[in-house]
């Protein structure tokens, strides 16, 4: 059985696949990632190498994709399938950037909560904006995490490198999710990492935002067990 290592986002651990480790577990053993560890994404990227089995079906939601981005580049043969949530592959764009810098200013301030409330209704779908279930998941993960973990982080992604010119010698099967109403990484990266990837399949998931793995968990499952099974 192959098993699965499964990249947490920003401000989410093990809680962002609940549903997804479930419905994976009867196709091979699951193991969420500590990506708390590292300063930049090549180091966190090393880190949970160091712990991750010797080879692997690969997923990486938002934050995680960067991290399984540079997984490939680390040690593309360890990896036996590539599956990309939510995520993209550009570098930030100067807005982007200073829209992280002002967060991280506000954290550093004290106002960690304050910048986590802001977040949720950009995390997912125009539908689910009053889901207070999905907040409490929401706003419990980046509490678990906490803001000094929240800086460290987004310092990575700023620093990220542009993983588009790698995409074309990805060879494994990969399969690329992005909820329609995604806002964090919208639909339209996902189709340019499409493009970029050869073979690769692309699913859109209806009514959810970037946080489509717990938006639309059962349409999720459906796209990553027939990818696991594949």
């Amino acid at each position: 059985m192959v098993p699965f290592l499964l990249v947490p986002g920003l401000n989410c651990d093990a809680r962002v696949y609940s549903h997804a480790a479930t419905a994976l577990w009867p196709l091979g053993p699951v193991t969420v990632a500590n990506h708390l560890a590292g300063e930049g994404v090549a180091a966190i990227a090393r880190n949970i190498l160091g712990e991750a089995p010797p080879r692997f079906a690969l997923a990486g939601f938002s934050m995680g994709g960067y991290i399984s981005l540079e997984i490939m580049r680390q040690a593309p043969g360890r990896v036996l399938k590539l599956a990309l949530l939510d995520t993209n592959a550009r570098p930030d764009s100067a807005e982007l950037t200073e829209n992280r810098r002002r967060r991280i200013a506000l954290t550093r301030g004290g106002k960690f909560g304050l910048v986590v409330e802001q977040s949720f209704a950009a995390s997912v779908h125009s539908d689910h904006v009053d889901d207070s279930d999905l907040y409490a998941i929401h706003r419990t993960m980046a509490d678990a995490n906490g803001p000094e973990v929240y800086v460290r982080h987004q310092k990575a992604i700023i620093a990220r490198p542009d993983s588009r010119p790698g995409l074309g010698a990805i060879e494994v099967p990969t399969l690329i999710v992005v909820g329609e109403g995604d806002e964090i990484t919208p639909p339209d990266m996902a189709e340019e990492m499409h493009g970029l990837i050869a073979g690769s399949t692309l699913v859109t998931i209806p009514r959810a935002g970037h946080m489509a793995l717990l938006e639309q968990p059962d349409l999720m499952n459906a796209a990553l067990r027939q990818w696991a099974a594949a």
